[in-house]
């Protein structure tokens, strides 16, 4: 039996609910879930003084509301299914291990901070540091996989070590920035200085992009491994330009200011 979460008291504050997880509510009734501590600001409170709960005949964990202040959500989960019906905070899924997040709305920055395994998929926009590492850290994401239906903000994939992301919209500045291994695929639009200081990995892109001058053309041509990532995205629904599955695409490698054994696929035009 799953279970429903409804906002019924919007937070003043950001609301930290890393409790708000599957596997930390599994087994658990409805008052023992709304028993449970969170922080609203510096005050320690109840998620029911907050969320009204009800049984689901499904196995999952809905979310419902406008959760734009609610952070951590799905923080450090190893399993199950959450599903958020609306907008939710930063740190979504930060730490992930394994499981499915999906969110219908917009998700604010740090989704998927150094996840390690599962999938995230934002039907929305997403913020910055999609994928990340936090600040003082040697590596962002190790595994798993972070899908955006829409936009997403600067800094997609910093430090990222393993696993995939997709964005089917556009990406800020400093896409792959020290990238050390994985791949990330932007449908729309990249912003300035992808890849900047990568060491190995993949960043692909379906629109020209200014590439930077630490990196060197190698050729055009056609990647089979690129074909069968976007048919793979598209097979999880994220829509993908058709021009991409057959048209050639140029590779540029870099970064040469690290080991320049990464690489950059631009669709040619």
């Amino acid at each position: 039996m799953g279970l429903a979460l409804t906002l019924h008291t919007a937070p003043s504050v950001p609301l930290e609910a890393e409790q708000l997880c599957p596997d930390r509510l599994a087994g658990m009734s409805g008052a023992e879930v709304e028993a449970l501590p969170v922080m609203h600001g510096n005050e320690r409170v109840r998620i029911g003084d907050f969320f009204r709960t009800a049984p689901r005949p499904d196995d999952d964990l809905h979310l419902e509301g406008d959760l734009a202040r609610v952070k951590l959500v799905g923080a450090g989960m190893t399993h199950g299914r959450l599903i958020v019906h609306g907008d939710v905070g930063t740190h979504l899924g930060s730490g992930m291990q394994g499981g499915e997040i999906l969110v219908e709305g917009n998700a604010a920055d740090w989704i998927g901070a150094e996840m390690i395994g599962g999938r995230i998929v934002v039907r929305g926009h997403a913020g910055h540091m999609l994928g990340a590492a936090y600040r003082g850290s040697a590596s962002g994401m190790r595994g798993g996989e972070i899908l955006v239906h829409g936009h997403a903000g600067n800094e997609v994939g910093n430090a990222m070590r393993r696993g995939l992301i997709a964005v089917a919209g556009d990406a800020g500045d400093f896409a792959g920035v020290n990238l050390l291994a994985g791949t990330i695929f932007v449908g729309g639009q990249l912003g300035q200085r992808p890849g900047a200081g990568m060491r190995r990995g993949t960043i692909a892109t379906a629109r020209p992009v200014p590439v930077l001058p630490t990196f060197e053309h190698d050729c055009r041509y056609r990647p089979v491994i690129l074909r069968l990532l976007l048919l793979h995205l598209i097979g999880l629904g994220l829509p993908v330009d058709p021009a991409a599955l057959e048209g050639d695409w140029q590779r540029w490698s870099g970064d040469a200011i690290e080991l320049n054994r990464g690489e950059l696929l631009v669709l040619a035009g």
